[in-house]
């Protein structure tokens, strides 16, 4: 039998677990415990990343990862914070494709990760979530248990965000281990999958374990669908239809082509989603833009006027249709998804499950041969969302070249959020980073003034729409050299709400820049209050903080103020991402009643005081 370092070094010579058996330096069956069967079964799938806290619950998968990482066989990446922990591997999942794991202790840990998992859940994103959990033994409460005489209260809890299983018994963890890559392998919707360790159970020893039981990633074959009737039934009523629109989700991505392909054959207009940017490029006529009830003018427009609409990789989100509002004038839904709940959710529709991109090449084949050419654009709808377009590009100018207006809260003039997020996205652009947003202003303001010509550009969470995931996502640039340059957009509120992340980023090297836009305000929700009651209640406060000086106080973050005026600005930024390491840009933004200090709502949405008159509509188009 070899030791664990044996093992760890054998495995490091020969890459994977199959080829050291097979060569006789490694015995095909060993006496290890849960905790390196775990490590080793995730390495078998790829998963190399382990970020988070550890604790009481997690001391020996640490000891099992310590001794891995001597030999380079995984990545451990120590942070202050597991709801960041939890952002970072979301993120990392996002740009890379790569499945990482998020590791805490018992409890309390366990519970700020498990917040942060909504983040990949609302986005289908599947990484593992390794928590440590009360011993099998029930020999009386656990210190961080969850103190009710009940079994795997922790286990029924994280189930309801994403697939979870129990090591109850050493040799579950092979079960254990498969279900985790499916979970996290599937095409399409996926989501965190929670892996917990009894504290008693991760020493235990598994005698004989066999090596090659241990399961590999999950490769899913491409989803089709080859129903000629389906096809030929979509293409009748697209025949019969006069303003088609194309919505777009994230399960659209690497579908762009086709997309711009079947719009052009159609005579339709694209209308994004609020996170689903540069999948079309931005400068694609028929891309009206972000729809929704925070989209943008052209964007709306084709949403409400469309009398088909052809929905590809989406979930009906409430601000991605209007809580269901959007489709004033269709009668018929075309639902491309993965998912047939998904496909499904509209009435009158016509689902076509499976792959998006070769599912669209099918219907474009079968649309070809039908007679249905690529229109030249002069159609009354064509000439009308063109126009559209035109008008949404003029109501964004008008924005940029506002000058500074006068804030309350600052007692001066300051950049509007629009001014100040157009230079840090065309400067991001240049540097060919990605940027992320935050929830909140900045975010709503950001969707609709970001001009992607590529996926991957922009980072939006909408769904879970979570403060401090931005700030929190520059350190996936330390966890891989795949991630670029990251440019966290933040406002005051989210950054703070994980700002230890400049510490953890200098600990391990991140990459990126972190802009504060400081509007001493929850500005999203002040003017959600004064749109709806007319009065703004608890979403401000007056207290200064400089946090130049704060982020300065962390060696080896560089800081600069952003100013007052679109040149002071430029400078900051530009001497922040020429700052080889982790730097951040404070800038204060305007918070007020004019205008053109923001983008503007052009979409309705199911909250507060407007949710009767929003649910009456749902229920009088009755989709």
């Amino acid at each position: 039998m070899s030791t664990r370092t044996d093992r760890a070094q054998i495995l490091a010579e020969y890459g994977s677990i199959r080829k050291a058996v097979e060569s006789g330096r490694l015995d095909q069956f060993q006496n290890i415990s849960v905790s390196e069967a775990l490590v080793l079964g995730l390495y078998n799938q790829g998963v190399t990343k382990f970020v988070g806290v550890f604790g009481h619950g997690s001391t020996d998968l640490a000891e099992v990862l310590r001794e891995y990482e001597a030999e380079g066989l995984v990545g451990t990446f120590n942070v202050r914070h597991e709801t960041a922990a939890a952002h970072a591997a979301t993120t990392l999942k996002r740009l890379t494709g790569e499945t990482p794991a998020v590791v805490t202790s018992i409890g309390p840990g366990a519970m700020q990760a498990f917040a942060g998992s909504l983040a990949s859940a609302s986005n289908g994103l599947g990484i593992y979530h390794i928590y440590g959990d009360e011993t099998t033994h029930d020999e009386g409460f656990n210190m961080q248990q969850i103190p009710r005489d009940e079994q795997g209260l922790f286990l029924k809890m994280f189930s309801t965000m994403g697939n979870a299983y129990s090591l109850y018994e050493p040799k579950s963890i092979f079960t254990a281990l498969r279900r985790g890559a499916v979970h996290t392998g599937k095409n399409g919707f996926s989501g965190p999958f929670f892996l917990l360790a009894p504290m008693n159970v991760q020493p235990s020893i598994i005698e004989n374990c066999n090596l090659l039981e241990l399961p590999g990633p999950f490769n899913q074959p491409e989803q089709v669908c080859d129903d000629p009737d389906t096809y030929e039934a979509a293409s009748e009523i697209a025949r019969k239809a006069g303003k088609i629109t194309i919505k777009i989700g994230n399960g659209a991505r690497g579908a762009g082509r086709e997309i711009v392909q079947l719009a052009k054959i159609l005579d339709a207009a694209i209308v994004e989603g609020a996170s689903s940017t540069g999948i079309v490029p931005y400068s694609q006529p028929r891309n009206m833009t972000v729809g929704g009830s925070k989209g943008s003018l052209s964007g709306n427009y084709a949403m409400n006027e469309a009398d088909l609409v052809i929905v590809i990789g989406s979930r009906a989100v409430c601000q991605w249709d209007c809580s269901g509002t959007a489709w004033k004038k269709t009668r018929t839904i075309i639902n491309f998804n993965t998912d047939p709940y998904h496909a499904g959710h509209y009435n009158n529709t016509i689902a076509i499950t499976g792959d998006a991109s070769a599912n669209l090449r099918r219907w474009i084949s079968h649309l070809t041969k039908s007679g249905f050419k690529e229109a030249d654009g002069t159609s009354q709808w064509a000439k009308a969302i063109f126009q559209k377009r035109k008008e949404w590009e003029a109501f964004k100018q008008e924005r940029y070249q506002c000058a500074p207006l006068l804030d309350s809260g600052w007692n001066r003039k300051v950049l509007t959020q629009p001014v100040a997020i157009k230079v840090a996205c065309d400067m991001a652009d240049k540097k060919r980073a990605v940027k992320i947003f935050d929830a909140g202003d900045v975010q709503a303001n950001g969707f609709q003034i970001v001009e992607d010509e590529n996926e991957n550009q922009t980072f939006s969470d909408t769904g879970a729409s979570y403060m401090g995931l931005a700030v929190s996502s520059v350190f996936a640039s330390a966890m891989s050299h795949n991630v670029p340059y990251t440019v966290a957009f933040s406002g005051d509120g989210s950054f703070m709400m994980n700002p230890q992340v400049l510490i953890d980023g200098v600990e391990h090297g991140a990459r990126g820049c972190v802009i504060i836009f400081d509007n001493r305000h929850m500005a999203a929700i002040s003017g959600l209050q004064e749109a709806q009651y007319g009065k703004k209640f608890k979403t401000w406060d007056r207290v200064n903080v400089d946090y130049v000086k704060m982020a300065e106080s962390v060696t080896g973050v560089k800081a600069f103020f952003g100013g007052f005026t679109t040149e002071e600005f430029t400078a900051a930024l530009q001497s922040a991402f020429a700052h080889e390491g982790l730097s951040v840009v404070h800038v204060p933004v305007y918070c007020g009643d004019d205008e053109l200090g923001g983008m503007g709502v052009f979409g309705d949405w199911n909250v507060g005081n407007w949710c009767e008159r929003v649910q009456a509509e749902h229920h009088r188009i009755g989709l």
